[in-house]
């Protein structure tokens, strides 16, 4: 016995040496300069996230170049007047850019002059294009995190708004409580559907990326079909184009009509709540994610396995259901009518938007306001800029690429983490935890 641990007869002994051995190895608590700073060094997923981006500008950048004649000319006598390319090439990229950003985030050009309401325009467009974009993340990640591909958010969306458009114009009832009717309309079509995918995996074993895709194609021909029956279709209209909904179902703007920023922005902030509580909190979120990691021995602790596939299927099938809500029922759509292209492709941008977000709450959310940004700023960037809307497109493509290859990111910085090869490891094998080839 050493020193410390005697003890005095009749004295009570101390229990200070327990913690002692453990206290003295402990690492020293670094500060949050250092952790941060050893945040880049390594390179985390939040700064390879960070630096995806950063390539993927960089890339649609030199896309641009590329795709302009005047520019190109320029590299025509490149050796004699390199300063003349490269300005050149500098002025087009930057233009464009600067033009996304103002259309997007802010535009410096209005603090002086221009009203409360354009200083927050370009802030209002991201927020509204990225309230679909939340909501579909979000029914890709449930999915995700249970060990399923949702492939089908576009077909679950085409439902939802389906369901929540026909209770839109076919009654009529006092606000607030239509509102509520269309939403549940929403939620219950998109489940429906998606649960159709879920149930013939749990009982047939049908693989669900076969069957979503099918079941999208289902969704866009049977919305084809409606819109030319009297039930769906406007009177006195030819074209595929439905019914007006009645005013007290539509979402209401937030901050006036001269900014398109609606309630939906609410409710997708209050579904990624309850997706974060689902997965962290609840019985039933445990069981999603112990299924997505492991299906046999899920099983084997007495979990049912197919419950678990229809349940996340039905709850990634409501999420999306609200977007097909948003995509009727918002100031994205003025007569608040359904189309043959309603969805907006809303459908596989969830599927980038749950990657690059890591099927996470937050990171969906953030990942969706990305993408809103670069939709809302590209079309802005198309008209200043002269430069197509399509290299937003490329640009989305490109962050999902590198973000998933994170030791392709770090060998390029030379990040210390490219040494450890898949430190963070690729997205599809670590983040999405569990999902079945």
């Amino acid at each position: 016995m050493t020193e410390d641990n005697k003890s005095t007869p009749g004295k009570p002994s101390e229990a200070k040496p327990a913690a002692t051995g453990a206290s003295a190895t402990a690492p020293p608590k670094s500060s949050l300069g250092r952790a941060m700073l050893d945040a880049i060094i390594t390179g985390n997923s939040a700064v390879v996230t960070f630096l995806a981006i950063l390539l993927a500008l960089v890339v649609g950048g030199v896309l641009m170049i590329l795709a302009d004649q005047d520019v190109l000319d320029q590299y025509k006598y490149f050796t004699a007047a390199p300063g003349d390319a490269l300005s050149a090439s500098w002025s087009l990229v930057s233009d464009a850019y600067s033009a996304m950003f103002k259309g997007s985030i802010m535009n410096p050009d209005l603090f002086a002059d221009g009203s409360i309401e354009d200083n927050f325009r370009p802030i209002s467009e991201t927020i509204t294009q990225a309230t679909p974009l939340i909501f579909g993340g979000l029914a890709v990640s449930i999915a995700f995190r249970t060990g399923l591909f949702n492939i089908g958010a576009q077909g679950q969306i085409i439902a939802g708004a389906v369901f929540a458009s026909w209770i839109g114009f076919v009654v009529d009832l006092p606000p607030v409580i239509h509102l509520v009717f269309v939403i549940l309309a929403g939620v219950i079509g998109g489940g429906l559907y998606a649960g159709i995918a879920g149930f013939l995996k749990a009982r047939f074993g049908a693989h669900e990326v076969i069957v979503t895709i099918m079941l999208n194609h289902v969704a866009v021909l049977l919305l084809g079909w409606l819109l030319t029956t009297d039930t769906f279709r406007r009177g006195g209209q030819s074209q595929p184009i439905g019914k007006d909904a009645h005013d007290n179902a539509v979402l209401p703007n937030l901050f006036g009509d001269n900014l398109r920023i609606h309630f939906g922005i609410i409710l997708a902030l209050l579904a990624a709540g309850i997706y974060w509580w689902l997965l962290n909190r609840s019985t039933l979120g445990f069981e999603l994610r112990a299924v997505g990691s492991n299906p046999d021995a899920a099983r084997t602790a007495g979990m049912s396995v197919a419950r678990a596939q229809i349940l996340a299927m039905v709850i990634a099938g409501a999420m999306a259901g609200l977007a097909g809500v948003s995509q009727v029922m918002s100031s994205t759509n003025p007569a608040h009518t359904l189309t043959p292209a309603i969805d907006a492709g809303i459908g596989f941008d969830a599927i980038t938007v749950a990657l690059l977000g890591r099927t996470k709450p937050l990171g969906t959310v953030l990942a969706a306001l990305l993408f809103g940004a670069l939709r809302a700023g590209g079309s802005v960037m198309q008209a200043s800029a002269n430069v197509s809307v399509d290299i937003v497109i490329v640009i989305q493509a490109v962050i999902v690429l590198f973000v998933a290859a994170p030791p392709l990111v770090r060998s390029i910085f030379r990040l210390r983490g490219a040494r450890k090869g898949a430190e963070g490891g690729p997205l599809a094998a670590k983040e999405t935890v569990g999902v079945q080839a």
